[in-house]
């Protein structure tokens, strides 16, 4: 029991009640299929029963909020460590997460500005100074020896007010004297200021001579000085009006504005001590586009050419418009580009007027009217104000941009805070270096310190190199520590926690991971292995779901599970070491030994001789690139992480082409020009989101095919009989669903800090509808019956219905035949979500000339899926059609007819066409690190 995890009896989902024993602190890998069961066996039989366990260690006090967890279909699990598991879909949307918060690079970074960062004034650039009493004291008799001077303590600064209550107080006090806007004044009686002025108040605290015999009276005056300008006094040579400033606090000599002490938190941008309060610390604000307002200044008013309102009726705002009209000498008729550039200022951002206007016949005058708040002021009010509902604020930021904070410039942090620096470098423009340039920037540091800063900062700066030195094992060199958890691959989210998990040194831990080779370029697949090594070393338990080759010979174990996908896999079919799996006769063991192989096309595709060309290419870290596409070919894009392969294609070359094709709203990244779109007449993008985000969504729902199966059932003689329509068989619509569970076939149990969790319906049994809906059978079969098919077998069940079959062939074709039908979308990796994308856009009749993008389309698959795959989307090419992937698998590499491939490296040092053409071509290309692995591939 202490060198192994032995499970028993396991059932879930596909599992044919299997027993396996995984050896511990050792690497082992999880592979088969997709489909097969590895995730069933690691993720929802090991993990599963792992997080049950720890939850049982709560009070059962704690526990009466979490609810229970069911325990996982399984017999008995031993010898079970403590386990992490380390997915893709786990990292957090929040728009105030980033790479430096989650490796907790950023709350070192924080602790270093707070102890040895020096202050800067944000007004005259010059070093803060602070002082103590005793050194205040010995500076006033060292600058004004032998002068008269006052004693000042300043109370207000720059703001309105009448201030009576503030020099009644002060009087009461004793205090006889002010200084107001530079002058002073004895205080009297009921004295108070023009509130609707800016004001500068000091208290008069003393006005003596220095000279030696002073120091008591001098030593109390501070004292008095500092209690009633909060730390701050004001020194005021007589007859002079500029005075000096002294703080115990960091303190700009000049201008005499002071800081506070600085705490971690008055860096961090999730606090309100460090956060921009334009932007509450999110780095970027939502604004007006008046284009999108007025999308066509072409049209007038009265034809709805301000959209949020659209066509006049009779109410208020066009009552109000008509007024504006009538005062600016404009018809409502007018096209918006005709209106004057005041009236039309004043229906966007508002105003007030009275006026006279005159009859058209008798020249009587009547009075006129309007206060309009201003159609884009509205919609920020909607959009700003938290009374709006949800609905009303996604209505307001239809006509809104993201763009950076003109604040804090995108920083997210106070103008204090970005004031303090450390080798003349202040915390933002640490976390907007990649993470190879931050370890240079820290490699020599200790120079830019004194002996006692260095041994407060030496220790913190350890910490930081430490963790910089996790990322780079991981092969996340590219990112900057700013970089947004929202922007990352499930790949890169998932490299990060390991990194996380490495950096946290815990021992015994028994770590479940995800494909995490996933987006990672072969160049920096060693480095994956290694840090999983390392963790192994240091004595832990790793288990790896994984596709990947490299990592396959690396394990120490491999578990390969099969035969086949969906209900014909859940076995294991071989395990041992790498050596013993290549002598079982498995489809793995076929693929790695090298007996059967994803062949090289014998000719690369010519094309239709017509070429896609984008020019000047500049968003992110794109360095004016410019690639020209040939049609009719099969296209790949490949480069190491991080060189500007998404920036290129999914955030500049496709928002191109959809707005083109579609209308689509996304704003391309920056680009000087693009020809050629006349030469296709649409664009699909596949990748990998979900289909959809509740158990209510799955392949039958988003292929359509679903629509399809209901109106077959109203067919049926009982269903006329009963009179029942399609919306019966629908588990969204009252009447036919089960309405304990509203036809979801689950419950959610809320687990507050862990992720919901469902358990099926005590009233429907999971079947989502109620008695008299499972009532009417086709060919014997239930709309519940179907729903759990696979896609294979329902292939079969509907082959004489051609509507239905030619969905279910083509979800077949690009080898998903294992699915069920019902599947819930939540529970389909990614790549399986891909190719369900996919199989939807195969089912729809496509004209020959439609350019496809794929985003990695490989991930999660089997190199036999791969094969599948590659032969739907070759199909697809012999059609006409342009396929344009990107992609790190060599597989699909050498089978392109055209590569690009982008480098050198990633993040600043990447951004460039490093070489283009057939993959023969490229692979003799001696700079690009895609070249030396496709040599190989091709066998050149």
């Amino acid at each position: 029991m202490e060198d192994k995890i032995e499970v028993y009896g396991a059932r879930a989902h596909n599992l044919k009640n299997i027993d396996v024993d995984i050896p511990r602190n050792k690497l082992v890998v999880i592979t088969g299929l997709s489909g097969s069961g590895k995730s069933s066996l690691a993720f929802d039989t090991i993990y599963a029963e792992g997080q049950r366990r720890y939850i049982e260690t709560f009070s059962a006090y704690a526990r009466q909020f979490l609810g229970g967890l069911e325990r996982p279909d399984v017999d008995k699990i031993e010898g079970l460590s403590p386990v992490i598991a380390i997915e893709q879909k786990t990292t957090s949307k929040s728009p105030r997460s980033t790479v430096g918060t989650i490796t907790e690079i950023y709350d070192f970074l924080r602790l270093l500005y707070a102890r040895v960062g020096t202050a800067y004034s944000f007004k005259t650039g010059e070093k803060m100074v602070s002082y103590s009493d005793e050194q205040i004291l010995q500076k006033i008799k060292e600058i004004y020896q032998d002068q008269k001077i006052n004693v000042l303590a300043p109370v207000i600064r720059s703001r309105k007010g009448h201030y009576r209550e503030l020099f009644e107080q002060i009087a009461k006090q004793g205090f006889l004297k002010v200084r107001v806007d530079g002058e002073v004044r004895d205080i009297e009686k009921g004295m108070k200021l023009d509130r609707y002025k800016i004001h500068d108040i000091e208290v008069v605290i003393d006005r003596l001579k220095i000279n030696d015999k002073i120091d008591q009276r001098l030593a109390t005056s501070i004292k008095n000085g500092m209690k009633q300008g909060n730390d701050i006094i004001m020194v005021l040579e007589e007859g002079k009006t500029e005075a000096r400033y002294f703080s115990r606090n960091l303190m700009c000599p000049t201008s005499g504005i002071s800081y506070p002490v600085p705490e971690p938190n008055n860096f961090s941008f999730n606090s309100p001590k460090g956060a921009c309060p334009s932007c509450n610390g999110i780095g970027e604000v939502f604004e007006i586009n008046t284009d999108k307002v007025i999308p066509n200044r072409e049209i007038s008013i009265k034809e709805g050419g301000i959209e949020p309102h659209g066509k006049p009726k009779k109410n208020w705002v066009f009552k109000q418009l008509e007024s504006i009209a009538l005062h600016y000498k404009f018809n409502l008729k007018d096209a918006i580009k005709d209106i004057p550039k005041e009236a039309l200022d004043v229906i966007l951002y508002g105003g007030k007027a009275s006026f006279k206007v005159y009859g058209e016949k008798a020249k009587v005058n009547r009075s006129i009217s309007y206060d309009f708040e201003g159609v884009a002021t509205f919609i920020e009010n909607t959009f700003n104000q938290r009374e709006s509902s949800t609905s009303l604020k996604r209505w307001a930021k239809k006509y809104m941009d993201k763009k950076p904070c003109p604040t804090c410039e995108g920083s997210r942090l106070k103008k204090e805070s970005l004031n303090y620096k450390i080798a003349q470098k202040n915390i933002a423009e640490l976390v907007d270096m990649d993470v190879l340039e931050l370890q240079d920037f820290f490699t020599n540091l200790n120079k830019a310190f004194s002996k006692n800063e260095w041994k407060i900062a030496e220790e913190i700066i350890k910490e930081i190199q430490t963790r910089l030195q996790f990322l780079v094992d991981v092969g996340l060199t590219y990112l900057s520590l700013n970089r947004g958890s929202k922007t990352l691959s499930g790949g890169e989210a998932q490299r990060i926690r390991l990194a996380t998990q490495i950096g946290s040194q815990l021992v015994g831990v028994l770590y479940i991971l995800d494909e995490p080779s996933i987006g990672l370029h072969q160049r920096d697949n060693e480095k994956l292995i290694n840090s999983l090594v390392s963790l192994r070393d240091v004595g832990n338990s790793i288990i790896v779901v994984e596709h990947d080759k490299d990592m396959i010979e690396r394990a120490d174990h491999v578990i390969d599970i099969g035969p086949f996908a969906g209900k014909n896999g859940g076995e294991i079919i071989s395990q041992g070491t790498p050596k013993q799996i290549l002598a079982s006769k498995t489809l793995t063991a076929d693929y790695l030994s090298g007996a059967k192989n994803i062949e090289v096309p014998k000719k690369r595709r010519k094309g239709n001789g017509k070429h896609l060309h984008l020019q000047g290419a500049t968003g992110n870290n794109l360095k004016d690139v410019s690639i020209k596409i040939p049609l009719g070919k099969m296209i790949v894009v490949t480069g190491v992480s991080g060189s500007g392969k998404s920036t290129l294609i999914n955030e500049t070359l496709y928002p191109i082409m959809n707005a083109y094709y579609f209308n689509g709203v996304k704003e391309p990244l920056p680009y000087k020009k693009i020809t050629g779109l006349q030469h296709l007449d649409k664009v699909i993008d596949i990748n990998q989101t979900p289909i959809g985000r509740t158990p209510r969504s799955n392949p039958a729902t988003y292929t359509g095919v679903f629509d399809e199966i209901r109106k077959l059932f109203t067919m049926t003689p009982e269903a006329q009989i009963r009179g029942y329509k399609p919306g019966r068989f629908s588990f969204n619509v009252k009447g036919g669903r089960c309405e304990t569970c509203s036809g979801g076939g689950l419950k959610v149990i809320e687990m507050n800090f862990l992720p919901d969790v469902y358990v099926e319906c005590e009233t429907c049994q999971g079947k989502r509808f109620n008695r008299e809906t499972l009532e009417i059978r086709y060919k014997g079969k239930s709309i519940s019956d179907v729903l759990e098919m696979t896609i294979d077998e329902a292939t079969d069940f509907f082959d004489q219905i051609p509507k239905i079959y030619r969905k279910l062939k083509t979800i077949q074709d690009v080898g998903l035949g294992y699915i069920s039908l019902g599947q819930q979308s939540t529970t389909l990796s990614g790549g399986e979500a891909q190719r369900i994308k996919l199989a939807t856009e195969l089912s729809k009749r496509d004209t020959g000339n439609t350019f496809y993008i794929l985003d990695e389309p490989t991930t999660g698959l089997h190199f036999e899926d791969i094969r599948i795959l590659m032969d739907v989307l070759n199909k697809l090419v012999d059609k006409g059609n342009s396929v344009l992937i990107i992609e790190h698998n060599m597989d699909v590499i050498k089978m392109g007819d055209y590569l690009f491939d982008i480098g050198y490296e990633g993040g600043k040092n990447g951004g460039q066409l490093v070489a283009k053409g057939t993959p023969e071509k490229v692979s003799k290309d001696k700079q690009s690190y895609t070249a030396a692995f496709l040599k190989k591939e091709l066998d050149l």
